[in-house]
């Protein structure tokens, strides 16, 4: 039509290399011993800078999975067909080691490696970050088990992908069933059956209200052995290939996570193998929820990527009343302000990912019990709002299908939710301060590195040391634990910015989040003035 012109629009946001653009991410690689990775990182930031990686994690998400419990014979097959849009997107990401590289090749830095490559692939597509995140966390658990490893292991450190069930396969992919519908966190109340077969084999019968990723090769699951509560291996397939007595009732309808199948399903004396001991269950099962906890702030933080750089982009190639966004100094503080949030999260994600190496001591061990707990809450809280203030950037773009802040809209609340919601994650906390009061001992020390460094940040600590202290005095602790967790949660990521960021970003952060005059509610844009906050823009 000769009226329409498009003018004053962006460009699509691709042929970036999502790695080398990232300069808070290259910096935390290097700073975190995971320098010798770049190579592999930068080929992974120009893979899904690409139109068509992007293309693909577009079409993965409004092509969703979709259930197919019978063949046209009528057998039982309890399949999952997925788009093949998706199988690129994680294929590529299971061929770049974003699912267990650290283990498969473990030494300083490689847990900080796999994070950067698994963050940069959810920063594009999040939904199939779930069984690469859990396959990565499964492994130690199963590592544990000499006879389960043998068999498992060298499957899930393969980096070949192959989407299909079959026994023969060089690769594997775990998911994780723990929830039932009658108890959710409460995995206590679980009421599936172990009945025991000999040889460590058991019988399941039961369900799962929550079963994320159902064409996994393999799941860890909970039931109710005769010892009590116990940890299961259970195998998709049999020994001779047949299909092992899972049934797939339905697929969840969610929110967002759309590529990613959740379901929920029965057990038909399903065949499972007992991993630990009877009654140990919850125990045996933790090293996976708290790998899984790291990897949602994993998630969250990718996504706050994502939605801080699309909103910078807009803001550069936009006019509007005379001068580009960027240029006008009220979208300006917007984007310092989303920028710091995604600084202070990458920060706190690669430092707390480097405590989980190989050469981690008892400290850094205690370190990351406590820090992991924390920042899952905080980071994850905080990826919400960081989305929907992004989205606004774009104006009436934002809220369309066609860019991409409306999907990160939609999946940031899942990393909130997985692994422990805000109540169980706070929770966690207290009970880690009270009964473990070396994690505490840790984590104060790892803030103490930037003791003298910003009288702000010297002040809160004191004031949370406090606060720790009179714990047990308190007679019903939980009511101030969001309060408390969420302060503990600025102290680790301003200490860190103190000592890691240019001036401009921890002075940015440090007037925001701790000053006296820090934006009431948590507003984002609602900077203090006198901050450089162009020179942060410009790290987005």
């Amino acid at each position: 039509m000769t009226t329409h012109t498009v003018a004053n629009q962006a460009a699509p946001r691709v042929g970036l290399n999502e790695f080398t653009s990232n300069v808070a991410l290259v910096e935390g690689v290097r700073r975190y011993d995971a320098g010798w990775a770049e190579a592999g990182l930068q080929a992974v930031g120009a893979h899904v800078g690409t139109a068509s990686f992007q293309d693909d994690a577009r079409r993965a998400n409004r092509n969703k999975p979709e259930l197919r419990t019978h063949d046209r014979w009528g057998h039982r097959v309890d399949e999952v067909e997925y788009d093949e849009s998706y199988h690129r997107v994680i294929g590529a990401a299971v061929a770049a080691g974003a699912h267990t590289s650290a283990f498969a090749d473990p030494r300083p830095g490689a847990n900080v490696a796999r994070a950067a490559a698994f963050m940069l692939f959810a920063q594009i597509e999040p939904g199939h970050a779930c069984p690469v995140s859990m396959t990565h966390s499964a492994y130690p658990v199963i590592a544990a088990h000499d006879e389960l490893a043998a068999r498992w292991l060298p499957r899930l450190r393969s980096t070949e992908y192959d989407p299909e069930l079959r026994p023969d396969k060089a690769g594997a992919l775990f998911g994780m069933a723990m929830t039932e519908k009658q108890g959710g966190s409460d995995v206590r109340a679980n009421t599936t059956v172990a009945s025991p077969l000999g040889g460590g084999r058991y019988a399941l019968t039961g369900h799962k209200w929550f079963c994320s990723a159902p064409m996994s090769d393999g799941f860890l699951v909970l039931a109710q052995a005769p010892g009590g509560l116990s940890c299961f291996l259970l195998p998709r397939l049999l020994d001779d290939g047949s299909r092992n007595g899972m049934r797939i009732m339905r697929l969840k309808d969610k929110l967002g996570n759309a590529a990613n199948a959740s379901s929920e399903v029965e057990y038909e004396g399903a065949i499972a193998h007992l991993v630990g001991e009877e009654g140990r269950g919850v125990r045996t099962i933790i090293e996976m929820v708290t790998n899984t906890r790291l990897d949602c702030i994993l998630g969250s933080t990718a996504g706050m990527r994502q939605a801080a750089s699309e909103a910078a982009w807009h803001a550069r190639h936009r006019a509007a009343f005379g001068r580009t966004l960027i240029d006008q100094p009220a979208m300006t503080s917007v984007i310092a302000d989303l920028q710091l949030e995604t600084e202070a999260a990458t920060a706190s994600a690669l430092r707390l990912a480097r405590a989980y190496d190989e050469d981690a001591d008892a400290q850094e061990i205690a370190f990351r019990r406590l820090g992991t707990a924390v920042m899952k809450y905080w980071v994850c809280k905080r990826g919400p709002a960081h989305a929907a203030e992004a989205l606004e950037c774009l104006g009436g773009n934002g809220y369309t299908e066609g860019f991409p802040l409306a999907m990160r809209y939609r999946e940031q609340p899942v990393m909130a939710v997985w692994e422990g919601s805000g109540n169980v994650i706070a929770l966690d906390v207290l009970r880690a301060l009270t009964r473990e009061p070396e994690t505490f001992d840790a984590f104060d020390a790892e803030i103490a590195r930037a003791a003298g460094a910003d009288p702000r940040l010297d002040a809160h600590r004191a004031r949370l040391r406090e606060r720790i202290r009179a714990i047990a005095a308190d007679p019903v602790p939980e009511l101030g634990a969001r309060r408390l967790v969420a302060d503990l949660a600025l102290a680790l990521q301003a200490a860190l910015l103190v000592r890691t960021a240019p001036t401009a970003v921890a002075e940015g952060f440090l007037a925001a989040r701790l000053g006296g005059d820090a934006s009431g509610g948590g507003l984002f844009g609602a900077l203090p003035a006198g901050l450089d906050v162009a020179a942060v823009a410009a790290r987005a």
